[in-house]
């Protein structure tokens, strides 16, 4: 089979209204709860004084939203326009000696925010790192960065090192947190490297430089190695044409988003409201999904921006960084489910893809997602929730191989096979739209809490059958479809010519 057959243009123009009036309905009820429920006790500490002339409080349950834009803005703002300045000068005075001013005007930054304590700390991790990538033996790169990994993300050595190195500063023990393991993931990267090449050793210079790369080195997103290496020793800075002007339409972009998002603030508490479960069970299901679903949103809209602002930076510096995550609401499959394409593609080259090849075997698609995960708890630091959040997705990711390979053998293939493929794209949304509603509560759970994600379940799956978990999963369909329209038309512009079928990602059309 080819790329799928295209469904016909009215039964688009449905799903669009469908999706639309949905959204604007369960919307209606957020906004409802949000407005009726402003004075509860609960609500005291994350609903806070916001922009005067809209005469509504606003949502600030986002610690990390906050900080950024503005606990830490000026901060931020200053750290990064210096940044820029000192790049900008001496890639037109000294092109070839550009990383070098990226990594002494990186570390000055780190040593003036957090202290000489702290930079002996992050040099530490470089050192032990470096001396033991000279070896050249990848699974003790692993074991090393896996052990200083843990030795910031567990008990009580994390808690140790962090009473040692924070001083007086408010967000020291954040920038801490996110240097440090940072810093440990990019020595990986530089360690795993210098493994697979063939002659000589990367220099000590070169860890620096990589490491203490200002726009990256706090919150992210990760470079590999060997993409940043050759990026920011290329001499020969040309911009494209418009680039620039691409560049700063992103910038202003991303500015109309960020006051987007605080005006909704002010409106739709979604952050909030999950937060009190007594408020919680009295609300609607089609309330409950829509704060279920709205979450995801605002995460991947926050890691889309907060990347998107780094980035810019970078671009700026004449790099390729890792770009934003997909949108939630374009997935439905749990192989492009990640919220950062940097932690994403550094767990693919060295883990995911490493074990598990071409990922059409079962027991290496297994044991690969069973390695990226256990490392991916390790990063986000091992609990009771992210151990939970690890199982389900591992479980997700490998139930999509298993039915895959299901639907791949007679009769089922030959069923397909004798099918439109207009029906076929239908038969597969649905299965699509209860995978995309898998994925919502899977992640949910470790953005809001696990009472909020089984209390969305029951309601949706149990006490909502059938009338609320049909309708949702219908309006989830017309969803589903109209994305993968878009990615049908993708396909097509890139490729033409009628292509093999691919099941997964992209599905490729008749």
């Amino acid at each position: 089979m080819g790329i799928k057959s295209a469904l016909p243009r009215y039964e688009l123009y449905l799903y669009t209204a469908v999706l639309g009036v949905a959204l604007i309905w369960a919307g209606s009820w957020i906004f409802e709860a949000s407005s009726e429920n402003i004075d509860r006790k609960a609500f005291k500490e994350s609903v806070q004084p916001g922009w005067h002339y809209f005469g509504r409080k606003m949502d600030a349950a986002d610690f990390e939203w906050m900080m950024w834009f503005s606990t830490f803005r000026n901060h931020i703002l200053f750290a990064l326009a210096g940044h820029v300045i000192f790049a900008k000068i001496f890639s037109l005075l000294a092109p070839k000696h550009r990383s070098l001013i990226f990594g002494v005007y990186g570390g000055l930054a780190v040593l003036v925010t957090m202290g000489w304590t702290y930079m002996a700390l992050v040099l530490s991790h470089c050192i032990i790192l470096y001396s033991v990538a000279l070896v050249k033996m990848k699974w003790l790169c692993f074991a090393a960065g896996l052990s200083a990994l843990a030795s910031i993300k567990l008990e009580p050595y994390n808690s140790w090192q962090e009473a040692l190195v924070t001083g007086s500063f408010d967000l020291q023990d954040v920038l801490f947190y996110g240097g440090c393991g940072f810093s440990i993931m990019r020595c990986m990267s530089f360690a795993l490297e210098n493994c697979d090449r063939k002659e000589g050793n990367y220099t000590f210079c070169d860890l620096l430089r990589y490491n203490f790369y200002l726009p990256f080195f706090f919150f992210g997103p990760i470079m590999t190695f060997d993409k940043f290496h050759a990026q920011v020793n290329n001499t020969q800075l040309t911009r494209k044409e418009r680039e620039v002007w691409n560049i700063t339409t992103k910038a202003l972009l991303h500015l109309g988003i960020i006051l987007v998002v605080d005006v909704f603030f002010h409106y739709l508490y979604i952050l909030t409201i999950p937060s009190d479960m007594k408020l919680v069970a009295k609300l609607s299901d089609w309330c409950l999904a829509g704060l279920a679903y709205s979450n995801l949103v605002y995460d991947w809209v926050k890691a889309a921006i907060m990347f998107g602002v780094i980035n810019t930076v970078a671009r700026l510096d004449h790099l390729d960084p890792p770009q934003p995550p997909k949108c939630i609401t374009m997935l439905y499959v749990f192989a492009e489910t990640h919220f950062d394409r940097g932690i994403n593609d550094w767990l693919c080259r060295y883990v995911y893809d490493y074990i598990g090849g071409d990922h059409d075997k079962i027991f290496k698609e297994l044991l690969a997602t069973i390695c990226t995960f256990a490392i991916t708890t390790l990063w986000l630091g091992p609990c009771q929730l992210v151990y939970i959040w690890s199982f389900f997705n591992c479980f997700g990711l490998n139930f999509e191989l298993w039915v895959a390979k299901l639907f791949s053998l007679p009769p089922l293939s030959t069923i397909e096979g004798f099918m439109g493929g207009a029906m076929s794209r239908r038969i597969r949304g649905v299965f699509n739209a209860a995978n995309f509603w898998t994925i919502i509560l899977y992640n949910v759970l470790s953005l809001n809490s696990l009472e909020f994600a089984k209390l969305v379940g029951r309601r949706l799956i149990f006490k909502g059958f059938p009338l609320s978990t049909l309708s949702v999963l219908l309006v989830t369909y017309c969803g589903v479809q109209l994305v993968k329209e878009r990615e049908r038309k993708e396909a097509l512009l890139e490729d033409p010519e009628p292509v093999k079928a691919v099941d997964g990602g992209k599905e490729k059309a008749e």
